[in-house]
């Protein structure tokens, strides 16, 4: 596809999908791999099959969709059950994101948001990485205020890639510990690079 391709990812609290958000309001298509994730295991899909089949009905709702809660409670502290989801979701999370990347206009810039790049790789081809990061204490308030406390917002940070393993992969960072003002004079400095990128991609 003749488009430039950018990974965004970064840890949990980091401000990965503010920065996303941000890249679209510049003209980026955007594909969502925690809307991905969602999508895979709607009711009557394989994917809800295939959890059900490994986690019993108990990871299941009243109304036939995925108890996310109750699937969590399983798999966090279970790295051989965290380990079989990932086996059940990833590839079709793999599929389904590829084929939306596929899909967008020739010549444009596709950001695609996947937090998994240090963790889970990524099968696809791509040309470039954005990594987000920001502070601990950072990342801990921005938990706080979506209501989760601090001993879970540790250990799920905690659980996922460090710091240094995101930066192996970057070809760009992007520090967000200041305000909204701050953080949209960078990317709107980053989408400027994007687009010079761009066009040598679309260039003949």
């Amino acid at each position: 596809m003749n488009a430039v391709i950018v990974v965004v990812t970064g840890g949990v609290g980091s401000g990965k999908s503010t920065v996303s958000q941000l890249l679209a309001a510049h003209g980026a298509v955007v594909v969502d791999a925690d809307a991905v994730a969602r999508e895979v295991v709607e009711p009557g899909s394989a994917g809800l099959a295939g959890v059900i089949e490994r986690f019993g009905p108990a990871v299941r709702t009243a109304d036939g969709r995925l108890d996310r809660p109750a699937l969590a409670a399983i798999v966090f502290e279970d790295e051989a059950a965290r380990t079989d989801l990932n086996a059940i979701l990833h590839p079709l999370i793999f599929q389904r994101s590829q084929e939306l990347i596929d899909s967008a206009p020739v010549g444009c810039v596709v950001v695609f948001d996947y937090p998994l790049l240090a963790e889970a790789g990524w099968p696809g081809t791509y040309d470039l990485a954005v990594v987000v990061e920001a502070s601990l204490p950072t990342r801990l308030r921005r938990l706080a205020g979506r209501g989760m406390a601090e001993a879970d917002a540790r250990a799920r940070i905690a659980a996922q890639a460090t710091d240094e393993q995101r930066r192996a992969l970057a070809d760009e960072i992007v520090v967000n510990d200041g305000d909204l003002a701050a953080l949209q004079g960078d990317v709107g400095r980053l989408w400027g690079r994007l687009l010079a990128r761009s066009s040598g991609v679309a260039s003949p």
